[in-house]
């Protein structure tokens, strides 16, 4: 009775995690289009209808401007409908009627309201819990470098929190990746740590020996990252999970902590180009990407595990879909600013039925790449 217990309740855990998966992922959706919508409504375009989620509808309720309000069955999604944003119409309010500046303000709106809401999730998290930062959480206790260089005492303690690492401040842990990047087997290497003193911690300039050389494969080659460092492998007890480091929260002063919540959202918009990067030069394969299956599954397993975790990925899938968004790929929104661009460099649209066809193009071909990386998740 007891176990079926446990097993119902681990079933009932899991379907809140996925569920609050989805919640996130349908929050930011509707928040980037609510963006669509102000700037429309700012510049007095004509919307048909604001929905939230996709497929059948659920709820209507039609405002006495005309625009339609929808709740939707499918909760992974949602889009705000512009007249005449598919093509050419006659009412002077239709989307693409309105002057091009306006458009593209209303096209880049979307993508700075998922940014702002990721700055104020970072904000609450920074100022509520600290900053998640790399700590290490076991230290192996070789007495020398993979080739025999004496270590001579320049190695970490456990429980180290790293702060910086060569005066680069540490957000993510491919800053720490490339902050020594290059670097050689015996190279002494400074880091700024939060260490502990007594019954608290103190803030030490260290420099510490790398064990082995810092040559990464790719930004998932974080194996490598650890054993340079020196931190060992961790396996938790009756054989699970195996780590290299953990994390734990660090708190800054109260300027500091505003001004890393902006850098922090920075740096993970410029980690997106850097994946895309090493996607394109072979560094990264597809395996390594995700579509909506994969968001949902990953984003569930960390948004479970407490309030900051929650607020970190919410704000990291926030600051994502900012810039996937901003990219020139057909469909997207950074796609239609280019096209938008051009009519106003011209004078004259590109064709509205050739621009359809691209973004309609564009739109099946996102459809297969997700597909696609979530099945090569599955093998």
């Amino acid at each position: 009775m007891e176990g079926n217990l446990l097993a119902f309740s681990d079933v009932m855990g899991t379907i809140g995690a996925v569920l609050l998966a989805i919640l996130i992922l349908l929050a930011m959706i509707t928040v980037h289009e609510f963006g669509h919508y102000l700037a429309g409504r700012l510049f007095h375009f004509k919307i048909n209808e604001f929905a939230v989620g996709f497929g059948p509808a659920l709820f209507k309720k039609r405002k006495k401007n005309g625009e339609l309000f929808s709740v939707r069955a499918v909760p992974l999604g949602g889009y705000c409908a512009f007249e005449g944003e598919e093509g050419d119409a006659i009412h002077p309010d239709a989307f693409n009627n309105k002057k091009p500046w306006q458009r593209i303000i209303v096209l880049l709106a979307g993508a700075f309201m998922n940014y702002l809401l990721a700055l104020v999730l970072l904000l609450i998290s920074f100022f509520g819990f600290g900053q998640l930062l790399v700590m290490t959480y076991r230290v192996d206790d070789a007495q020398t470098t993979e080739s025999g260089i004496p270590l001579a005492g320049y190695v970490f303690e456990d429980g180290d929190i790293i702060l910086a690492c060569e005066g680069r401040d540490m957000y993510l842990t491919s800053d720490l990746m490339e902050a020594l990047e290059g670097k050689k087997e015996g190279d002494l290497v400074s880091f700024k740590v939060s260490r502990r003193a007594g019954e608290g911690r103190a803030v030490a300039d260290v420099r510490v020996m790398l064990r082995a050389d810092a040559d990464f494969a790719n930004l998932t080659d974080t194996a490598a990252l650890w054993r340079a460092l020196g931190i060992a492998q961790y396996t938790a007890e009756g054989g699970g999970t195996a780590y290299y480091a953990a994390s734990a929260s660090y708190k800054f002063g109260f300027f500091e902590t505003i001004g890393r919540s902006v850098t922090y959202s920075v740096r993970i918009g410029g980690s997106i180009f850097k994946v895309l990067g090493q996607l394109l030069t072979g560094d990264l394969g597809l395996s390594a990407f995700g579509g909506p299956i994969t968001t949902i599954r990953v984003t569930s397993e960390i948004a479970s595990r407490g309030a900051q975790p929650f607020f970190e990925i919410a704000a990291y899938i926030g600051v994502n879909l900012a810039v996937f968004n901003l990219l020139p790929i057909p469909a997207l929104d950074g796609s239609k600013v280019v096209f938008t661009l051009i009519e106003w460099i011209r004078g004259k649209p590109i064709n509205r039925k050739v621009e359809a066809v691209i973004h309609a193009v564009g739109f099946v071909l996102l459809l297969a790449f997700a597909v696609l990386v979530d099945l090569l998740q599955l093998f």
